[in-house]
C-alpha cells in the first residue's frame, strides 16, 4: 500500500514539477520578446494642437486622433468609479492580473461554448493598457500570455493612479473620441468635471464595443448597458438602493456638441499649418498638443471672405449663364451626382434638380428634399428665357430666399484673394484665397504670381520722391518709343484710353495712373535702382531688368504687395506679414515668437505715471517718413480725383491704387486706412483677359469697399499723420507751381 502510495506522490510529484518548469519556460520563452514597457512612465499620449484667434477664440485643430489629456487628480471620482465598476473592480487590489476574474470567465466560458455564446474575457485595466499601448488585438493565447506578462512588469514600474491615467486618456470611446474628456464632449458637451454617475456610467459601458453601445445609433441598447454598469456601481456599494432605481429609470439625455466650423478661416488656417509642419514637422504638430496663437480677427475675416465671395459673384453675374453643372437622365439617381458638387455651408448654397420648365418659373427639388420654383426675377442677370437656360434633369446651385422661393447661382469662372493687415506690425488680420476651399485650396493671397500692373506704380513714384523729385514736379505724359534689346521688339507703351496729356505734374500722373510719365521717371532713375528697391521691400524676388517692370510686367503675390503698401502708412519701415503670434508646447513653454518689439523703458514706468514707454520695433527704415507721407497723400487723391474715386462716397479718410494688366488679365485694388492695410486681387487661375472694361476700379474696387463699408467706422479712419517737414501749399496741377487764388483746378 505504501509503495503505492509512494508511486502515486512521485508521480504527482514530477507531473507538477513538469508543468511548473513548462510554466517558467513557456513564460521564459514569452518574456524574452516582449516590448519595452518602461516608457510608459513618460508617455503622453497623442494630444491634438489648437489654433486660436486673436482673441483666444479656438479656431481649429490638428489632430490624428479627438483627445483631450487630462491628469488623474483632474478626473472625478464618479468616472474613476464608474469605469472601474464597468471594466476592474479589483483594479487597486490585484497585482495585473486578477486571478477570481480568471477564475470566474474560465467557468462563464464553458457554459458559453456549450450555448455558442461569445466567449467572455478577464482583461484587467492593466491588461488592456498593455494591449493597447504594446500589443496588437489579435485574439489569441499567444497574445493573452504576453498581455499577462507585461501586466505584472507594468504594475511593478508604474502606480496604480498612472496605470489608470493612461487608461482613461487613451481608450477608445466612440465618435472619433480617444480619452474620458474629448468622450464627455462629444456626448454631453460639457467637461468632465460636470459629469453626473448616469453620464459617467454610459461613458464606461462604451469600452467593451464602443460601435455597438453608441447612444447615438442604438440609445434602447446603450440604455442596457448603462444599467449594467449603474448595477455593478451599486453592487460596489457606490450607489445606494434609492439612487441607483432612480438612475436606472432615467433617460440618456445627449447633447452633441457643436462644432463651430470657421469655413470663412480655411484659407488662412491652411497657410499656418503649412507653415508650422515646415517648422516642427508632422508628428510634433498633430500630436504633442502645440497652442497656437494667431492675429486672426474673426469678424473681419468674416467680413472679408463674404466681400470678396460678393465681388465674384458680381462680376460672374455680369458675364452671364454658363449652363448647368450636369444633366441626369434617370432622374431617380440623381443624389448620387450631389457628393462632387457639394460646397462649403456657409456659402448656403443647395444642389437641386430641375423638375419641369415653364414660361415664367422652374419647377426643383433640393437636395434637402425640399420642393420650389425659381421665378424670372431670380434668373433675369441671365439675360435669357427659362425654356433658353433649362432642362429637365439639369443639375445646378441654389439658394434659398423666403418660403419655397431660390434663386439660380453659379460658381464663378474667376476666382481671387484679399488681405487685411496691420500696417504697423504686419500681423495679418484677415486673409481668404478663393471663393470655395472645398472646391479649390489653391491660395490666390499667398500662391498665385500675378503682374501688378498700376498698382506697382507707387513704388516707382515713391522712389522718385527719395531721388529728388517733388509732388509738384513736372513731367512730360508724350507718346514714346524705346528699345528693350537686340532680340527684342520695339516697346511702345501706352495710357489706359489712348490719349496725351503734355507736361503734369508728378502728383496727376500717379492719381490718373499715366503709364508714359510713369516709364520717363523709371528711364531716368535707373533700372537697378528700381530693382534693388522692389527687392529691399519684399515684393519681387528676382525680377528681370526690363523697363516695363515699372508698370508692373514682373510677378508677386498679394500678401507681398499689400505688405509693401503698408510701408506707406507705417512711416517708410519694412515689415514682415505675420500669421502666426506664438507657439506654446503642451507645457506653456514658448517654442515660437514672432514679437521682435522692445520695451526701452517699461519698467521703470508706473500705471500712475504721465510718462509713455517707448516701443522699439526694430523695423528698416526703407524710405523716409518724408516720403511715406507724401505718397499716402498722393494715394489720397487717387481716391478723391484719380482712378479710386468710386470710393469717395463712402466720405472716410483712405488711401489706395488700382491695378489693371494687359488685357485686363489680372485686376488689383491695395488700400489702407490710418490703421488697416487691405489688398485685393480678382483674375483667373489659368490667366486670361476678365473682359473689356473690366479694370481693377470695376471688378477688385469694389470688393475692398464692400470690405471698408463693413469693417470700418468714421472713427477708426482718422485722418493720416503728418510727417515732420512737410511744407502744405496749393499747387496748380498744370505748372506744377503755387496756385493763384482764383486758380480752380488745384491739388495739395
Amino acid at each position: 500500500m505504501s509503495k503505492i502510495i509512494k508511486k502515486i506522490f512521485i508521480t504527482i510529484f514530477s507531473l507538477g514539477l513538469f508543468a511548473v518548469i513548462s510554466i517558467v519556460a513557456i513564460l521564459w520563452a514569452f518574456s524574452n520578446n516582449l516590448p519595452d514597457y518602461k516608457f510608459l512612465k513618460n508617455y503622453k499620449p497623442s494630444v491634438s494642437s489648437k489654433v486660436y484667434s486673436g482673441d483666444g477664440e479656438l479656431v481649429s485643430d490638428f489632430s490624428t486622433e479627438k483627445r483631450i489629456f487630462v491628469p488623474y487628480k483632474a478626473i472625478p471620482e464618479k468616472v474613476i468609479y464608474s469605469f472601474l465598476s464597468a471594466e476592474d473592480k479589483n483594479f487597486f487590489s490585484h497585482p495585473g492580473v486578477d486571478a477570481k476574474g480568471v477564475l470566474r470567465a474560465v467557468i462563464n466560458n464553458i457554459s458559453n461554448v456549450i450555448s455558442s455564446k461569445r466567449l467572455e474575457g478577464a482583461s484587467t485595466i492593466t491588461q488592456q493598457v498593455a494591449k493597447n499601448f504594446l500589443l496588437t488585438n489579435e485574439i489569441s493565447l499567444n497574445r493573452k500570455l504576453k498581455e499577462a506578462i507585461l501586466a505584472f512588469r507594468i504594475e511593478r514600474a508604474l502606480s496604480k493612479e498612472r496605470i489608470l491615467e493612461l487608461y482613461l486618456n487613451q481608450i477608445y470611446l466612440g465618435e472619433g473620441s480617444y480619452g474620458v474628456a474629448s468622450a464627455s464632449l462629444e456626448y454631453f458637451d460639457k467637461p468632465i468635471s460636470q459629469l453626473n454617475y448616469n453620464e459617467a456610467a454610459l461613458l464606461a459601458a462604451l469600452p467593451k464595443a464602443p460601435s455597438r453601445y453608441n447612444p447615438y445609433k442604438d440609445i434602447k441598447l446603450a440604455k442596457f448597458r448603462r444599467n449594467l454598469v449603474l448595477k455593478n456601481l451599486f453592487d460596489n456599494d457606490y450607489l445606494d438602493k434609492k439612487k441607483y432605481k432612480e438612475l436606472k429609470d432615467s433617460e440618456i439625455l445627449l447633447k452633441k456638441r457643436k462644432k463651430i466650423i470657421l469655413e470663412h478661416t480655411r484659407y488662412y488656417v491652411e497657410e499656418i499649418r503649412k507653415d508650422v509642419v515646415e517648422k516642427f514637422g508632422f508628428s510634433k504638430v498633430y500630436e504633442q498638443g502645440l497652442n497656437i496663437n494667431t492675429p486672426i480677427n474673426l469678424e473681419l475675416q468674416k467680413i472679408a471672405t463674404q466681400s470678396l465671395k460678393d465681388g465674384l459673384l458680381a462680376y460672374d453675374k455680369r458675364k452671364g449663364w454658363r449652363g448647368p453643372l450636369a444633366n441626369i437622365k434617370d432622374s431617380d439617381k440623381w443624389k448620387d451626382y450631389i457628393k462632387r458638387y457639394k460646397l462649403e455651408k456657409s456659402i448656403n448654397w443647395e444642389v437641386a434638380i430641375v423638375k419641369n420648365v415653364k414660361k415664367f418659373s422652374t419647377e426643383i427639388i433640393t437636395e434637402s428634399e425640399k420642393k420650389g420654383i425659381i421665378q424670372y426675377e431670380n434668373i433675369s442677370w441671365t439675360k435669357k428665357e427659362f425654356e433658353e437656360i433649362f432642362n429637365k434633369g439639369d443639375l445646378i446651385y441654389v439658394e434659398k430666399l423666403e418660403k419655397n422661393n431660390f434663386a439660380l447661382r453659379q460658381l464663378p469662372a474667376v476666382n481671387g484673394g484679399i488681405v487685411v493687415m496691420d500696417p504697423f506690425t504686419g500681423r495679418v488680420l484677415a486673409l481668404s484665397g478663393g471663393f470655395s476651399f472645398k472646391k479649390s485650396e489653391f491660395n490666390r493671397a499667398t500662391q498665385a504670381l500675378r503682374q501688378p500692373g498700376s498698382a506697382f506704380k507707387p513704388f516707382i513714384y515713391a522712389l522718385a520722391l527719395e531721388n529728388g523729385y517733388t509732388p509738384s514736379t513736372l513731367i512730360l505724359d508724350a507718346p514714346l518709343v524705346l528699345e528693350q534689346g537686340s532680340d527684342l521688339k520695339m516697346w511702345k507703351p501706352e495710357n489706359y484710353g489712348k490719349k496725351f496729356y503734355g507736361p503734369s505734374t508728378l502728383r496727376m500722373g500717379l492719381e490718373k495712373s499715366r503709364n508714359l510719365m510713369t516709364v520717363r521717371i523709371a528711364q531716368d532713375l535707373g533700372l537697378k535702382k528700381i530693382v534693388n528697391f522692389s527687392r529691399k521691400l519684399g515684393i519681387y524676388d528676382n525680377p528681370s531688368e526690363l523697363l516695363s517692370i515699372s508698370l508692373g510686367s514682373a510677378e508677386t503675390t498679394l500678401i507681398k504687395l499689400t505688405t509693401a503698401y503698408s510701408s506707406f502708412v507705417n512711416g517708410g519701415k519694412l515689415i514682415k506679414p505675420i500669421l502666426i503670434d506664438r507657439i506654446q508646447d503642451s507645457e506653456g513653454n514658448t517654442i515660437f515668437n514672432n514679437e521682435t518689439r522692445k520695451c526701452l523703458n517699461c519698467d521703470q514706468i508706473s500705471f500712475l505715471s504721465s510718462v509713455f514707454p517707448e516701443i522699439e520695433d526694430g523695423f528698416p527704415q526703407i524710405f523716409s517718413e518724408q516720403t511715406a507721407y507724401q505718397m499716402t497723400s498722393i494715394l489720397e487723391g487717387v481716391i478723391q480725383n484719380g482712378t479710386g474715386k468710386r470710393l469717395k462716397n463712402l466720405k472716410l479718410d483712405l488711401a489706395g491704387k488700382t491695378g489693371t494688366t494687359n488685357s485686363n488679365t489680372d485686376t488689383w485694388f491695395i488700400g489702407f486706412t490710418s490703421k488697416l492695410a487691405v489688398g485685393v486681387y480678382v483674375g483667373s487661375d489659368n490667366p486670361k483677359s476678365l473682359g473689356k472694361f473690366e479694370t481693377g476700379a470695376k471688378t477688385a474696387l469694389p470688393i475692398f469697399k464692400n470690405f471698408i463699408k463693413k469693417a470700418v467706422k468714421k472713427e477708426d479712419a482718422r485722418p493720416f499723420k503728418v510727417a515732420d517737414d512737410i511744407l502744405m501749399m496749393v499747387i496748380n496741377p498744370l505748372t506744377g507751381q503755387k496756385a493763384k487764388a482764383q486758380t480752380k483746378k488745384t491739388i495739395i
